[in-house]
C-alpha cells in the first residue's frame, strides 16, 4: 500500500483536485487521511478500488441471447 497525496490521486482518476474535492462533499469520492495539519493522504487501495468501482458501474450489460 501507498499513500497517495492529491496530485497522485488526480492523475490516477484523471480529475482535477477540485472535482475530487466537490466528489468528497457528495459523498461520491472516499475521504482522505489526514497526514499533518495541512496534509490529506488516500490509500493507493482506496483509490483503485473506486476506479475498479466507476469502471464496473460504466461497463454495458450483457443482455441474454433470445432462443428464435
Amino acid at each position: 500500500m501507498k499513500i497517495l497525496r492529491i496530485t497522485e490521486v488526480a492523475k490516477k482518476t484523471a480529475l482535477s483536485p477540485s472535482t475530487i474535492y466537490k466528489q468528497i462533499r457528495l459523498g461520491n469520492f472516499p475521504k482522505g487521511t489526514k497526514i499533518t495539519a495541512r496534509a490529506t493522504g488516500w490509500s493507493s487501495e482506496v483509490v483503485e478500488d473506486w476506479i475498479a468501482t466507476k469502471l464496473a458501474e460504466n461497463e454495458p450489460k450483457l443482455r441474454p441471447l433470445k432462443d428464435d
